[in-house]
């Protein structure tokens, strides 16, 4: 059985009103009765919790350089990372820069990407991106978000992975399913939006944290905090969590 949660139980009651699509709490709450000062401290207690219990955190897409970061991470749209790492190989032969992927047929980089799914849309934005990057960015993959965000199929969660992960700067928190399911489980807000999620998170957690607060939130949601089955009473972080021993729990 999970520890008991040191918060206050959600005001629909612990443990009720699940729903959600990401499997959250729905509708989502925040702690009844806690202040913003308390919910830093408890998120606090939740980092430095899973940090140790994931103390290699880390970007899950292999990669050597930021092109072949950008390039991955807009293939791991509705794909897993596993299949990703799977066809980067071949991606990094036949691509291995920008300039080639822009000057590549479609079909090209299609039959290279295929197992990725979605691969027609995906060919598109990784030529658009390359062509982008040769004609505007000298070639370089840009290192500003407000740069990335214009490039084809890199909105802010893709930006936040590029330049936390390959550039070592934190400009925000990528917030992706995983990211998204935890902090409405965890109460650490009340959002279903990612940029609004990512703004909270960003609240609580300290700048030095930012990237690593995706990365261990994702390793627990895959370890952990699944969405249609979480593991409550293997969780590390169940006595800081609302929602521990929720309908559906193991």
């Amino acid at each position: 059985m999970p520890k008991k949660s040191t918060t206050n139980p959600s005001p629909s009651g612990r443990g009720q009103g699940e729903g959600a699509p990401d499997g959250a709490i729905s509708p989502r709450h925040l702690p009844k009765g806690e202040s913003l000062e308390e919910r830093k401290a408890r998120f606090q207690k939740i980092f430095s919790t899973l940090h140790k219990e994931y103390p290699d955190a880390r970007c899950a897409l292999e990669f050597n350089n930021p092109f072949e970061l950008l390039a991955a991470t807009i293939l791991s749209a509705q794909c897993t990372d596993k299949r990703v790492n799977m066809v980067m190989p071949e991606f990094r032969r036949a691509f291995p820069s920008a300039k080639v992927v822009a000057n590549a047929e479609l079909a090209d980089i299609e039959d290279v990407i295929k197992t990725t799914g979605f691969y027609h849309q995906k060919a598109k934005s990784l030529k658009s991106m390359a062509t982008d990057i040769v004609e505007k960015f000298g070639g370089k993959v840009p290192d500003t978000m407000e740069e990335l965000i214009t490039l084809r199929g890199a909105g802010r969660k893709t930006a936040n992975v590029v330049l936390g992960d390959a550039f070592g700067k934190a400009e925000g928190i990528a917030v992706d399913t995983h990211v998204t399911r935890l902090s409405g489980r965890l109460g650490l807000t009340k959002e279903s939006e990612p940029v609004k999620i990512e703004q909270d998170l960003m609240e609580l957690a300290k700048h030095s944290q930012w990237t690593l607060t995706a990365h261990v939130l994702i390793l627990h949601g895959r370890a952990i905090c699944d969405a249609r089955k979480p593991k409550c009473s293997k969780c590390s972080v169940a006595e800081y969590c609302p929602s521990a021993g929720m309908s559906g729990s193991v």
